[in-house]
């Protein structure tokens, strides 16, 4: 209809996605704009990168979605520029109108001020990060397998985490399982003694949004799985494959995987006046990033701060999810109060049997807790027989400590695709 208002959506994760099926399809035509074709679940990256999952487990196509969504759209490329004085944005393909814009763009990794990391460890923020890692983890079991040099075994083998949140206490407890549980059964050649897991936490614990209980049982369930920890300790550098710490250590490391910190996914074109700390967008309690009437951000992306936050909404699914509906019911009309985030609690799981919940209503651990956890996800998963895939993968690799996915496929270099390039 030509009196429809037209709103693209830059980001089709957590937020953009719910904005979009909420958003009432007779006032608006819809578009999501996205540099991938499909939505991901990102707390379940670690299991792509540890082989227990395929990516199109946890991968959903926006056209499949899109089936569902009258007059909603998607739109395949990356965000160069957007040109606010007309309304315009720019991708490496084609230029957009808008009458309205959410941002929606989520985070990237967070180097702090050492921009040369990125071209030297492994990070977990994309499906593609989490296919290279686990093609680095299968490669290297497969090169210690037919090395005769016992130390050459043991630098292939030598895998360092930083960053001791959720996704780094996930990943280094899922090395931890390989190295107690896989090795002798599929990497017969490999001694456990050969395999080094480090996590490194720059604070005095780890999971530090979680309780002091919930850290407490992590730190113990990391031991279980023959981690070695360090807390308090930063990194410094890390140069020829030798990681310098501020505790004066030195650690030689083959394998280093980045998950310190998160940073925003900003866009060129906007007000540099609009950004605030952790380039995330100061918005209003409308979700109007500062300075513009039709420019709106949500998610992790966006920066709203009151008194039980004054650093701005956690960075987790549920505020991406809240604020999207949120911010539909605005726009669709209806009237709606200021908007309160409802924390539903945090999880994190070290392996099988092994999580910590903190709850509303209780805390839990153990298997109660990686059961509840596993639940959860599970639900949260688009699409059933992503749902079901999930499921019968968990369920065998439990009963069997044995998966199928173990596979090392690496992409071929030629012809080379520019405009594939993530700048």
């Amino acid at each position: 209809m030509e009196n429809q208002q037209h709103i693209v959506i830059i980001g089709g994760g957590f937020a953009g996605l719910n904005l979009a099926k909420k958003l009432d399809k007779s006032k608006f035509k819809i578009t999501i704009l996205d540099k991938n074709n499909f939505h991901s679940f990102p707390p379940l990256f670690y299991q792509i990168a540890s082989s227990g999952l395929e990516p199109s487990s946890i991968s959903f196509p926006f056209r499949r979605e899109m089936r569902k969504m009258k007059n909603t759209h998607f739109h395949y490329g990356a965000v160069l520029k957007v040109d606010t004085e007309n309304s315009i944005i720019h991708t490496q393909f084609e230029e957009i109108k808008y009458d309205k814009l959410v941002i929606a763009t989520g985070t990237t990794n967070n180097f702090f001020n050492q921009p040369q990391l990125k071209e030297k460890v492994h990070t977990l923020k994309s499906t593609a990060e989490a296919i290279r890692l686990r093609n680095e983890i299968l490669d290297r079991l497969e090169r210690a397998c037919i090395t005769t040099d016992s130390e050459r075994r043991k630098q292939l083998l030598s895998f360092v985490v930083v960053g001791g949140g959720p996704t780094g206490v996930e990943i280094a407890g899922a090395l931890g399982e390989m190295k107690r549980y896989i090795l002798q059964r599929e990497y017969p050649e490999i001694s456990k003694d050969d395999v080094r897991v480090i996590l490194i936490e720059g604070t005095d614990r780890f999971l530090r949004t979680m309780s002091e209980r919930a850290s407490a049982d992590a730190a113990n369930y990391l031991g279980h799985l023959m981690i070695e920890t360090r807390l308090n300790c930063l990194m410094e550098s890390y140069e020829n494959n030798i990681l310098h710490l501020s505790n004066g250590e030195d650690i030689y490391c083959e394998t280093l995987i980045w998950t310190a910190g998160v940073t925003g996914n900003v866009i060129k074109g906007m007000n540099p006046d609009s950004i605030a700390r952790g380039c995330r967008y100061i918005i209003d309690d409308s979700y109007r990033v500062k300075g513009y009437d039709n420019i709106y951000a949500i998610g992790d992306i966006a920066f709203l701060s009151d008194t039980q936050y004054p650093n701005g909404y956690p960075q987790v699914a549920q505020v991406a999810i809240q604020q999207a509906k949120h911010l539909a019911s605005q726009l669709n009309g209806q009237p709606v109060s200021k908007f309160v985030y409802n924390d539903k609690g945090s999880m994190a799981t070290v392996g099988r049997n092994r999580a910590v919940c903190d709850l509303n209503f209780t805390y839990m651990y153990g298997r109660p807790a990686w059961l509840t956890w596993m639940f959860i996800h599970l639900i949260s998963i688009l699409g059933m027989r992503n749902k079901v895939n999930v499921l019968i993968n968990w369920i065998w690799a439990y009963l069997f400590y044995s998966t199928s996915l173990r596979l090392l496929l690496r992409p071929v270099k030629y012809p080379i695709r520019k405009h594939w390039i993530d700048e």
